[in-house]
């Protein structure tokens, strides 16, 4: 009986619910259904702050600075109407800058403002004539009604406009910038306390209007490494065109500000953080709830392989040497660049890309030095003997040369062509060896090297063989260097540097002295390094590590992720025959008539290497490129370095190389292992997991300084 009873109840239960069910369904079905498309759940992501960007001592390069902002949120039912009533009550509580407002937007709000006035400067026969072409459709009619309009509202109309109706048009311009349920900047810059209190205390009367934090990206070092460090958008920006798709399909809003160039781009996704999501809950395009779906926070930080103190230091040598130069225009008429790079050979990190150069400045009409660390890698240049290190190994790695071999200096005669000589042997014969012809730089050693990778030996007025195939063999050789190919370096935009196309068996000739492929200063860079370290090619990168945002403002956050040295290849060659090399590269810095002689022998420490001169020409003059390569210490290198002095001086009576590149690549030098030993007195450690934030009170400064100027 218990049990029956227990069947019966739940069989009554169960009817009850299938009643409400069928009349929640049938009965008022369509009107939950209805409800249900009125009502949609859209979930808003709101910016956050960039991750910040270190050097390798932990010192802030880029920073964000807290500003005061108003922001404006409309739904996507919103219409012109309610954005301009809303603009219209917003504009008495805040000041804009109305330099930005067009003749454009001055019509559109003047329509807006006087329909029956606008109605009546285009006809209804205008009209009807429009409507009865059958090619244009509806939309198309609207579109040429306005614009018949826009074109006839006359200046008198406009200037009917007042100083408020400017400052409401160029709110209402940041309101219509916006996309629906995304929050658009309206006045992030000079909001005065006055105006951030006011607009909070009326909130309830300017509907999508919020008072909220937004950051801007201040630059602690000022314009040092300011074109390596790249920009990001602004929110007027939004997403770049080039690239909107891309970001669209990684979840961004159109009006995301984000890295446009440089650092900033390439590493975007660690940069930009996780974004705060809320979710609203909206009627008929009205929100009527929110709430918090996923926590916002900073963008990770990136410590940069950079050290700060170097690049200035690089970068004031550049500067002084560069002005001393550009002075004596009968030298050097064209010289008004210079690059230098410096890098760990052994684990490919970037300790300093610098370049500057003279430019224009278009309002004074003066020549101003600005930052052109870009060049490092985005800017070629003939390179002269600093490759012939390059040579010699080629000549082993392909069997036609053997270390200490000796060949004979002399000048070239070739049937044909104008004589060929070294630059220090115009007329009789030297038997040398490999390394000597390093330590004076040969051009005939490296000739008659070049003219066995083709297949031939030199002979006195005969033709040389034409066997275009050496020029492939040659570049395949000199691209296990880093020469002629991008070096695998951590940012866009990156030269391989320019091929000569001509296969003239001279220009194989040239080829292997460096005056005819172009290359740019961080394959210099990566080439030296490649023989500093026993063979390895190593990718240079300039991110060293990726790091939690950090509340403590004296230390940086935990370690995420942590850049390993990659070697791309190792040369063909064997350890005895870069043994050789390196010894020929000692002897230029060390024995008598070696070319970099004079800078380095009495350095107080052991370094090793190459220089360079090309020929190239400036508006039909011909001039030379000047270079040096090197690394220290000789027997454990731990920095290389490459400098190119494009158009250094000219070839003229009296005029002598300045020498430009030795007194940079000297000075660079010594000023690494001064900041060095001065370290060595510290606890400084680029390896540090507890990594202290070095320059904290000049990072604050500059933020303050940065929030001032924007309130």
């Amino acid at each position: 009986m218990r049990m029956n009873l227990l069947f019966l109840s739940v069989f009554l239960l169960f009817s009850l619910l299938e009643m409400r069910l069928g009349f929640v369904q049938i009965v008022h079905g369509e009107n939950y259904k209805n409800e249900v498309e009125r009502t949609e759940d859209v979930v808003v992501k709101t910016s956050v702050p960039r991750g910040k960007i270190y050097d390798r001592y932990g010192n802030v390069i880029v920073d964000n600075v807290p500003l005061n902002a108003i922001t404006y949120t409309r739904t996507s039912t919103t219409s012109i109407d309610e954005m301009i009533e809303v603009a219209t009550n917003l504009s008495k509580y805040i000041t804009m800058d109305t330099k930005g407002v067009t003749v454009r937007d001055k019509k559109d709000y003047w329509i807006t403002k006087h329909p029956k006035k606008a109605e009546a400067l285009v006809t209804e026969n205008e009209i009807q004539k429009l409507q009865a072409d059958e090619e244009l459709s509806t939309d198309d009619v609207n579109d040429k009604v306005y614009k018949m309009k826009l074109d006839r509202i006359t200046d008198k109309e406009l200037d009917s406009l007042t100083k408020k109706d400017l400052q409401i048009i160029s709110i209402y311009r940041q309101f219509a910038g916006g996309y629906a349920l995304n929050p658009q900047i309206v006045k992030n810059e000079n909001v005065t306390t006055e105006e951030f209190s006011k607009v909070s205390e009326h909130l309830s009367e300017l509907p999508g209007v919020n008072t909220t934090t937004d950051w801007k990206r201040a630059y602690v070092f000022d314009d040092t490494l300011r074109t390596i460090l790249g920009n990001v958008s602004s929110s007027k920006e939004g997403l770049p065109k080039n690239l909107i798709d891309a970001y669209l399909a990684e979840g961004y809003n159109r009006n995301d500000r984000v890295g446009k160039s440089y650092v900033e781009l390439q590493y975007e996704d660690v940069l930009q953080g996780q974004k705060e999501q809320i979710q609203d809950i909206t009627k008929n395009g009205s929100v009527i709830d929110s709430k918090l779906v996923q926590s916002g926070h900073s963008g990770k930080d990136v410590v940069l392989t950079i050290d700060m103190d170097l690049q200035r230091e690089v970068e004031k040598i550049i500067e002084d040497e560069l002005s001393k130069q550009v002075a004596h225009r009968d030298v050097s008429p064209n010289l008004d660049r210079a690059f230098v790079v410096m890098m760990n050979p052994n684990t490919g990190e970037v300790l300093s890309m610098a370049g500057k150069q003279y430019v224009k400045n278009s309002q004074t009409g003066k020549y101003e030095l600005q930052d052109a660390a870009l060049g490092t890698f985005t800017s070629s240049y003939e390179v002269g003997s600093a490759v012939k290190g390059a040579t010699v190994l080629t000549g082993y790695m392909t069997g036609n040369l053997t270390p200490g071999e000796t060949l004979v200096d002399e000048p070239l005669h070739i049937k044909g062509t104008p004589v060929k000589s070294s630059w220090f042997n115009k007329y009789g014969q030297m038997p040398i060896d490999d390394r000597f012809a390093l330590r004076i730089s040969s051009n005939s050693y490296m000739w008659k090297v070049a003219l066995r990778v083709a297949g031939a030996e030199y002979v006195p007025n005969e033709p040389i063989v034409n066997n275009p195939h050496a020029f492939d063999v040659f570049r395949n050789h000199f691209a296990q260097f880093g020469l002629g190919v991008q070096t695998g370096l951590d940012l866009p935009g990156e030269s391989s540097g320019l091929k000569g196309t001509a296969t003239d068996p001279g220009f194989l000739l040239d080829y292997a002295i460096g005056q005819f492929d172009t290359y740019t200063t961080m394959q210099l860079a990566q080439y030296v390094s490649t023989i500093a370290n026993g063979g390895y090619r190593i990718e240079p990168h300039v991110m060293k590590e990726i790091r939690e945002p950090s509340e403590d403002k004296k230390r940086l956050g935990s370690i995420v992720y942590e850049d390993e040295p990659k070697v791309l290849n190792r040369i063909d060659a064997t350890s005895a025959q870069i043994n050789h090399v390196q010894l020929g590269f000692h002897d230029v810095y060390h024995l008598p008539r070696g070319t970099a002689y004079t800078e380095f022998n009495s350095a107080p420490y052991d370094a090793s290497g190459k220089s360079g001169t090309a020929e190239t020409y400036v508006n039909g003059q011909l001039n030379y490129n000047t270079t040096i390569i090197g690394y220290a210490p000789s027997d454990n290198p731990e920095v290389s370095y490459a400098v190119v002095i494009p158009y250094s001086h000219i070839q003229a009576s009296g005029v002598a190389d300045p020498y430009l590149d030795k007194k940079i690549g000297k000075r660079v030098m010594d000023k690494y292992f001064e900041l060095k030993k001065e370290r060595a007195k510290s606890s400084d450690n680029t390896n540090d997991v507890n990594k202290k934030i070095e320059n904290a009170d000049d990072a604050e400064k500059q933020t303050k300084q940065v929030r001032k100027e924007s309130n």
